[in-house]
């Protein structure tokens, strides 16, 4: 096949052989599987990084990649993963644990007072935040110890997480006691910082979820939304037999609203609205 129109107009040639060649390395690198109707968002994001090198078209930038893979690896992971993210995104997953898990753990560990919760594929950290903001909503005594771990591919995003720092508009919907007790704003008015009191609840690492981890232990919840939908199912499989290793029976997950497990992993029963508990 030729290039299209579309691609002659286009500030730089990405050929039908280069989009194979991203979609290939993508896959080596982070289990990422981009589709030919991804060939858009894929140009849009790589030829910031043509640009950045002062470089040709994309056949220069493979090579260059191929050549430096060391050191430019993680800029082209960054550039390719989605990351798209609010403050309580899918409501119904911090209802739940607002009104039904955390009195439920709180009551089930009162004796151990501790609390694990991961989110994985963390993107910016509002979900860690919103995670942290409903612990302190329950009103968990002071002395448990409560830890969230927030991972994800992107290293960019999760400086931008460590920072807690956000446009305003990140906080459009949320209700005013939420941002009186948890977030501050710039004295500019342009941005907000989430507080203190929940960015020390918060640990990022950057985590590839289809390499090692290394992580020890259990956590008594995972959420891992909307992530999956870039893996087939295979890797699916692998990805959810391997977080049910890291739950306890009992323990939950979470998932995206486009995700279910059904066909994936049989360790896991249905609570409805993508939220899941390991039996097995």
């Amino acid at each position: 096949m030729g290039e299209s129109a579309e691609e002659e107009v286009r500030e730089f040639l990405m050929t039908d052989d280069d989009f194979r060649h991203i979609s290939r390395l993508a896959g080596e690198l982070t289990g990422i599987v981009l589709a030919d109707h991804k060939r858009s968002m894929v140009y849009s994001r790589i030829a910031r990084r043509v640009r950045a090198h002062g470089l040709n078209n994309f056949r220069e930038y493979l090579d260059y990649l191929e050549a430096h893979l060391d050191t430019e690896a993680t800029d082209f992971i960054n550039s390719l993963t989605t990351n798209l993210t609010s403050f309580f995104r899918e409501k119904h997953h911090f209802n739940f644990l607002r009104e039904t898990l955390f009195p439920q753990l709180r009551f089930a560990k009162k004796d151990e007072k501790k609390l694990r919760i991961w989110s994985a594929g963390s993107s910016t950290g509002q979900e860690a935040y919103s995670i942290a903001a409903t612990i302190r909503q329950v009103g968990f005594p002071s002395d448990w110890d409560v830890k969230i771990l927030a991972t994800d591919l992107d290293s960019n995003v999760l400086d931008t997480g460590r920072r807690g720092v956000y446009p305003m508009s990140s906080i459009d919907g949320l209700d005013d006691a939420v941002l009186k007790r948890f977030f501050m704003q710039s004295k500019d008015g342009r941005t907000v910082q989430v507080k203190e009191e929940l960015r020390n609840m918060v640990h990022f690492k950057r985590l590839n979820l289809l390499e090692a981890w290394p992580i020890t232990g259990t956590f008594d919840i995972i959420f891992c939304r909307n992530v999956v939908i870039y893996f087939n199912k295979d890797t699916q499989k692998v990805l959810f037999d391997r977080f049910a290793n890291h739950l306890p029976l009992g323990g939950h997950l979470m998932i995206g609203h486009s995700e279910n497990l059904q066909g994936i992993s049989t360790r896991f029963e249905s609570l409805g609205q993508t939220i899941y508990r390991k039996v097995k």
